[in-house]
């Protein structure tokens, strides 16, 4: 339990995270940012945001996403997953592995 679930956890979840979540945000978001709000931005609102809010995008936004949100992915969610996850699999799992799996050998290997 301990080797192959913590591996799958470690590989495919995070290997989730980093890859399809990054991939959606650095993806997606950006050519959203870049293709659409840019295609917006160019027409009616060109003047206005060229100037301030270019700055308050590539600055603000940039930051938060590179920084909140993988300081909260990166550290939150590993957290989660290694603290909340490893205690649940160690803790539960093997108390019902050790608890219930034990006395029903003991009961059908008696009987």
């Amino acid at each position: 339990m301990d080797g192959w679930m913590d591996g799958w956890m470690d590989g495919w979840m995070d290997g989730w995270m980093d890859g399809w979540m990054d991939g959606w945000m650095d993806g997606w978001m950006d050519g959203w940012m870049d293709g659409w709000m840019d295609g917006w931005m160019d027409g009616w609102m060109d003047g206005w945001m060229d100037g301030w809010m270019d700055g308050w995008m590539d600055g603000w936004m940039d930051g938060w996403m590179d920084g909140w949100m993988d300081g909260w992915m990166d550290g939150w969610m590993d957290g989660w997953m290694d603290g909340w996850m490893d205690g649940w699999m160690d803790g539960w799992m093997d108390g019902w592995m050790d608890g219930w799996m034990d006395g029903w050998m003991d009961g059908w290997m008696d009987g």
